[in-house]
């Protein structure tokens, strides 16, 4: 509803008993100043809030904030919550920003907004709302807070003042809660009023105590009988009695609205103050709010309070001519009505301007509202949207007041709520489109139109209650007659809803029943599609081996000309890939999913096929091309706004991507990011569990036990797991984590139940899984010869795979459980493998082994040599742990470490270019030694180089030259 007014107190009026409250003004003020007293200063922002009961005065230290900060120079900018304004997306932030970007001309909005145009220039309300992929709201989110720190930076020093903060919209208040804490690294000061018993659970970050302002909020408290005795004889006159001011401030209750409110009324009956005006000044007090207010208002006259009672119906901003046609008087007698509520003190000019105007007080503009008639008020709201959207103000404007009216089946009414649902999911308010959509359907919408009206509203609430989702599209799909273009559709996103809801058979049988059911060839690919995807992902699945051989059949048919074929293609790769099939056919699979290009943004698609196929490369032992597909795909999304769950999962596997290269401390960095971005998303708990295990993995990797079992505590990881297929999968990430541990028997107990699970879908490659590396080295004390068992099985389906990093891995792992003389091949035989993968961490530790079991066989020269590769390798890798054990072991065997040879870098250096360029050429390694005057071991070694710093194999190495940029001569 309306808000307090600016202005509510004469400018002259001083501000009693807010000494503190101003000092800590004052103080947050010069905060903002590069200078002071002439030295230089780092410009400091912050949060400051005022809090109290309504007319406890909130709104005139606001005003005083306003004109101080003028006054210093100071950009402000403003805003306001309204009561019947909190279903408007963004009202409040509209209000902040669009004085500053509304007068900007296209090409000048565009060049502020840069790539953040796409994404909030509409929900700004700066643009028409465009059609197309609509953004998330954490990218709408993210998108503000850019904006919001362009401005701060462009306008500085900025104070941003907002009033009546408890009355906002949610978008606007969880934005602010979350960029507050920002404006302290900004030249932005933060000024909030509210009232504490009414703030939504969105802003109760902004009620915490804060160091950066001292004590936060400040609570305005009643004024003393003091002060309201100085108001009162501020327009009485001096001669008002004491007991005559002690008998206002208890009518008022030390209110400073009431007793200003009542000091004028008492000066415009030229009341003295004494006791016999006592009667009279009750009267007039008890006419300031309440019923009071409401008899004082009905003396006006019918044609003033019709006017009145539709001023309260539209609430903020209130246009006389909106009004007048709500309340159907002519425009003389609105005139004349204005007048008398301005005289009144019911009414005043809005913003100084004679063009709008606002109610001197929220409490008056509550008591007003309250007061209209159920009939009455239902009409006037109807009323409000039609002059509304025939004023061009929107519909969003418009369908505020249609969610206060009856049903009546008026089709216009749902075309006004569908459209301002649209708006609302482009301002990443999918809870306000979601309140639109079903107030729609309840109209009800024509027949023929309800079934795309029910899709509209399962869309928006796909991202806040996909339950509600589920049950939407089966309501949508229940209706006759669908044509197959919307029902397409409407099944992939109720398969999608289902997956998300960890109902993935469901998810699976709903996209095949839909498969049979259609006659289209194209949508029954593509359901097909959907159907062998989910069917993948189920922890559950009756027969994997099945599904496999059908997807099989189905792939080796399609040439991958349309979106569909690509899609079962793709899916088709990351099936072989699990099976451990050859990496070559697996990678012919992943190459013809990728011709024509596959969306990470598709609308009807979804990006988890594409995502698949990106990481087919990495386990196929060309992680660098995985990075690229992860790079474009991921501002793909970023492009549209998904910066939520899409993110936090491409963050989090991104990481893993370096993790699997060896990049450590990077792979660390970026799963923390993506768990970050989950943490903060409504709905992002797959992303969580990819980005929990990824992160055990990577801080098990660097030596941090502690952390990761802090972690997984913190998460719950390790206890039930969801029924989707997770990567790394978390029962063996834990069974690690009980390793370092040293909880071996834990440990495989747990292995031995995923290795069942895997054997019986026959996902048997260890390049995904590393379940037998694992239950080998638990078991290699309490059964050694089931650990060489499941170590040799790990080795052969390996080599049945082909990549080289895992047949390295595994052949570590032999060796390690074998030990003895008979190790000392199978380590160099693992290091040999691993010198020709990209996988740097996996050399680093084979390295290590192998130097370790060198030593313990007295071939110290040898050891050495391994050790300090080892170490250097840790070191680079950021594997602390590693690091610190090949130390010990050069320490045992009477050796020093040496220094690092070469800082570590991604360049190649010329020597390694060549030999990487001849070896891409295909010449042999003798060849290759010749031309460089190196030996073959040489050259060896500097392939292995260029192996990791390209992130690729041999098999790759020519693709990735081409982008790999040449060393300085």
């Amino acid at each position: 509803m309306a808000n307090e007014l600016r202005q509510s107190l004469p400018e002259s009026r001083p501000l009693l008993e807010r000494r503190k409250e101003l000092r800590a003004l004052d103080s947050a003020l010069a905060r903002l100043r590069d200078t002071v007293d002439g030295m230089p200063q780092a410009p400091r922002g912050g949060l400051l809030a005022f809090t109290g009961p309504a007319g406890m005065g909130k709104t005139a230290l606001l005003t005083e904030a306003r004109v101080r900060a003028t006054a210093e120079g100071f950009t402000v900018l403003s805003g306001r919550g309204g009561e019947k304004e909190q279903e408007l997306a963004l009202h409040v932030v509209r209000q902040l920003v669009q004085p500053v970007l509304a007068p900007l001309d296209e090409e000048e909005l565009r060049t502020f907004l840069g790539g953040w145009y796409d994404i909030v220039a509409a929900a700004l309300g700066l643009v028409a709302m465009p059609s197309g992929h609509v953004p998330d709201p954490t990218g709408v989110r993210d998108g503000l807070d850019w904006v919001m720190t362009r401005l701060a930076v462009k306008k500085a020093p900025v104070v941003l003042i907002l009033d009546d903060l408890h009355w906002a919209d949610v978008q606007s208040l969880s934005w602010l809660a979350s960029f507050a804490p920002r404006a302290v690294d900004l030249s932005m000061l933060i000024v909030v009023a509210y009232r504490p018993d009414e703030l939504p659970r969105e802003a109760a970050s902004l009620q915490a105590p804060a160091a950066d302002l001292g004590k936060r909020p400040f609570t305005l408290a009643p004024l003393s009988a003091d002060a309201v005795a100085r108001i009162v004889r501020d327009e009485v006159g001096e001669e008002a009695e004491d007991a005559f001011c002690e008998e206002c401030r208890e009518v008022t209750g030390g209110s400073p609205f009431e007793a200003v409110e009542l000091a004028i009324r008492l000066g415009e009956r030229k009341l003295k103050g004494t006791s016999e005006d006592l009667p009279a000044m009750r009267d007039l007090a008890a006419a300031v709010k309440g019923p009071g207010l409401i008899e004082r208002l009905q003396g006006l006259g019918t044609t003033t309070v019709r006017f009145a009672y539709a001023a309260a119906v539209l609430g903020q901003a209130i246009s006389p001519e909106l009004a007048s046609t709500i309340a159907a008087i002519g425009s003389t007698a609105a005139a004349e009505a204005t007048e008398k509520l301005r005289a009144a003190r019911i009414l005043a000019d809005g913003d100084g301007s004679r063009d709008s105007l606002e109610f001197v007080h929220p409490l008056i503009a509550t008591t007003i509202y309250r007061s209209i008639g159920t009939s009455l008020r239902e009409g006037m709201h109807n009323a409000a949207a039609e002059a509304v959207r025939a004023a061009g103000l929107g519909p969003a404007a418009a369908a505020r007041h249609l969610l206060e009216v009856p049903c009546e089946g008026n089709a216009e009414a749902v075309a006004c709520l569908r459209e301002a649902a649209r708006e609302a999911l482009h301002s990443g308010a999918p809870e306000a489109a979601r309140r639109l959509l079903t107030r729609a359907l309840q109209e009800p919408p024509l027949p023929e139109e309800r079934a795309v009206l029910l899709h509209e509203l399962a869309s928006a609430t796909f991202l806040i209650k996909p339950t509600a989702t589920v049950a939407h599209l089966r309501e949508a799909l229940a209706e006759p007659d669908i044509e197959p273009e919307l029902r397409a559709p409407m099944v992939y996103r109720l398969t999608q809803a289902l997956a998300h809801t960890d109902r993935m058979a469901e998810a699976a049988r709903v996209a095949a029943e839909e498969a049979q059911r259609t006659a289209h060839p194209r949508v029954r690919l593509r359901l097909q599609a959907d159907h062998f995807n989910w069917s993948a992902f189920r922890t559950d699945e009756p027969d994997s081996s099945g599904r496999s051989r059908a997807l099989a059949r189905l792939a080796d048919r399609l040439p991958g000309r349309g979106l569909e074929e690509r899609y079962i293609l793709g899916i088709r790769a990351w099936d072989a890939m699990m099976c451990g099939e050859p990496r070559q056919k697996v990678l012919a699979y992943a190459e013809k999913a990728l011709r024509g290009g596959l969306s990470w943004t598709h609308e009807n698609q979804g990006f988890e096929v594409p995502v698949s196929v990106a990481l087919v490369f990495m386990y196929c032992d060309q992680p660098r091309r995985s990075e690229e597909l992860f790079a474009r795909g991921m501002a793909e999304c970023e492009s549209k706004g998904w910066r939520g769950s899409h993110l936090a999962l491409g963050q989090a596997l991104s990481g893993y991507i370096r993790y699997r290269r060896g990049c450590l401390a990077e792979a660390e960095n970026l799963v923390r990011e993506g768990l970050r971005i989950a943490d903060r998303v409504e709905g992002a708990v797959p992303a969580q569990w990819f980005a929990v295990g990824i992160l055990i993995q990577t801080l098990l990797a660097r030596g941090r036990t502690l952390a990761a079992r802090r972690l997984a505590d913190k998460y719950g990881y390790g206890g039930d797991i969801p029924n989707a297929v997770i990567y790394p999968d978390p029962r063996t990430v834990y069974a690690e984590l009980l390793l370092a541990e040293g909880r071996s028997d834990e440990a495989a107990d747990l292995l031995s139940e995923v290795g069942e699970w895997l054997e019986s879908r026959e996902w048997r490659n260890p390049a995904w899984c590393t379940w037998q590396l694992g239950l080998a080295s638990a078991l290699s004390r309490s059964a050694p010869d089931r650990a060489v068992r499941h170590a040799q099985d790990a080795v052969k389906r390996a080599r049945d795979f082909g990549a080289a990093s895992v047949i390295g891995q595994a052949l570590h792992a032999r060796a390690e459980v074998t030990g003895g003389e008979a190790a000392l091949d199978l380590h160099t035989e693992a290091v040999d493998h691993l010198q020709r993968s990209p996988a740097a961490y996996e050399l680093a530790r084979a390295l290590v082994g192998h130097g370790a079991a060198l030593a313990r066989n007295g071939r110290l020269h040898d050891a050495a040599d391994r050790l300090y590769q080892g170490l250097e390798g840790a070191v680079h890798c950021g594997a602390e742990g590693l690091a610190a054990r090949a130390r010990r072991e050069l320490s045992a065997a009477g050796l020093r470490p040496l220094p690092l040879r070469y800082p570590q870098t991604d360049t190649l250096t010329a020597q390694e270019r060549k030999a990487a360029e001849r070896a891409a050429q295909g010449h042999p390694v003798g060849v290759v030694a010749k031309e460089l005057h190196l030996t073959e071991q040489g050259v060896r070694q500097l392939l292995s180089s260029v192996y990791r710093k390209l992130g690729t194999d041999a098999a790759g190495l020519a693709e990735a030259l081409k982008t790999s940029p040449r060393p300085r001569p």
